[in-house]
């Protein structure tokens, strides 16, 4: 039985990846906004009024742990939102190995990780929420970003291949494919990146975290009950449905 914590009595166990910034710390802000009580893996310092748990997604031990220390914090994992990723960009005559497979360990590999460790006591349950954050680059390629976009586009096979073999025990699996999102990540991008970028996407703007949060936490509503192996653009129509 979990112990009691401040949070206990309020709404569901919500673990987000890395949580600490970005995507992942507006996806764990907008569910605690909720009432839900929220756990973010973290490789720093994590947010105010959250259980941070340190864990590398590479790890598979330590991904086992932190999952464990949720379990036995708050509960069963209800939603899980898979977000630690990161990028390694370079032109593919110019990657080694070691490029390409830390991307790919990172981003797809520790999401396999991840839902492999929460979906034992959801299964058991017969209830959860999985979301994954893939790229508009898994859809529509990125040049400079081989890696990258492999393992993000290896996320939505994944996450269909999921939602097939879980929807009978009640256990929903999507994916949101972010375009040019307001982050430290695109901060890096450059001016000149940025300019090159803007005029591709028809909304004209590039997006907020919050308005991928929104996505995230509509795809563990009650409202998605009957959405599973989508895949949510959140682009400004950057994609157009690739």
């Amino acid at each position: 039985m979990a112990t009691a914590s401040p949070m206990e009595g309020a709404g569901r166990v919500v673990l987000v990846s890395g949580g600490n910034r970005g995507i992942g710390r507006a996806v764990a802000g907008r569910f605690a906004a909720g009432g839900d009580r929220v756990a973010v893996t973290v490789r720093g310092t994590p947010p105010d009024g959250l259980l941070g748990l340190p864990c590398d997604v590479t790890d598979t031990a330590a991904v086992d742990k932190a999952v464990a220390t949720v379990e036995e914090t708050l509960g069963t994992v209800e939603v899980l939102v898979a977000n630690a990723g990161i990028t390694d960009d370079k032109l593919l005559l110019q990657m080694d190995e070691a490029s390409f497979t830390s991307v790919l360990d990172t981003n797809l590999v520790g999401t396999f990780r991840l839902v492999k460790a929460a979906l034992p006591k959801m299964l058991r349950a017969r209830r959860g929420r999985i979301v994954l954050i893939s790229s508009v680059a898994a859809l529509s390629g990125s040049p400079g970003q081989a890696n990258y976009a492999a393992s993000k586009a290896g996320l939505i096979g994944f996450a269909r291949s999921l939602a097939r073999e879980l929807g009978r025990r009640n256990i929903t699996v999507n994916v949101i494919a972010p375009g040019f999102i307001e982050t430290d990540m695109t901060a890096a991008l450059g001016q000149t990146r940025r300019d090159e970028v803007l005029p591709q996407v028809p909304l004209g703007r590039f997006g907020l975290v919050e308005e991928v949060a929104g996505a995230a936490h509509w795809l563990a509503s009650p409202e998605a009950a009957y959405v599973t192996g989508a895949v949510i653009p959140v682009d400004g129509g950057l994609g157009m449905g690739h």
